[in-house]
């Protein structure tokens, strides 16, 4: 078991860096409120899942990203935007990736993704101030 729990720290790290990982790992070692679904998480998303050969990282990012989109969840969002840009992806596969969800979730969802991917971009130096559609005044 622990064999899988490093594993899924492994992705942990890679995908989101070791500041995460120590946040994360001081949680699920808590056992505290929501220690259990973190070591659910551990094990089962990113050792099993995240860890399984098949679909590149970037590809993986591209899905749950997509999930995300539909499922209006900015903040969730907002961590797999940094994962997808540590996996591989570019700034223009993440805005392309919301562009595909506009016919199936609708411009409404896609609106809160931009703006999460806009915040995100900014702090990483990747989008300038100005240059987002909430700065614009369209959120």
């Amino acid at each position: 078991m622990e064999e899988r729990f490093d594993a899924g720290r492994k992705v942990i790290r890679e995908m989101f860096g070791d500041k995460f990982l120590a946040a994360f790992q001081e949680q699920v070692e808590s056992g505290g409120f929501g220690s259990t679904a973190g070591r659910l998480a551990l094990g089962s998303a990113f050792a099993d899942v995240w860890g399984r050969p098949g679909l590149e990282r970037k590809y993986r990012s591209m899905v749950v990203m997509g999930a995300l989109i539909a499922l209006r969840t900015p903040h969730e969002f907002k961590n797999h935007v940094r994962a997808a840009l540590n996996n591989g992806c570019t700034v223009a596969e993440v805005e392309e990736v919301i562009i595909q969800t506009i016919p199936y979730v609708g411009f409404p969802a896609a609106a809160i993704a931009l703006g999460a991917a806009g915040e995100v971009l900014q702090e990483l130096g990747l989008l300038k101030p100005g240059q987002s559609a909430e700065d614009r005044g369209l959120r």
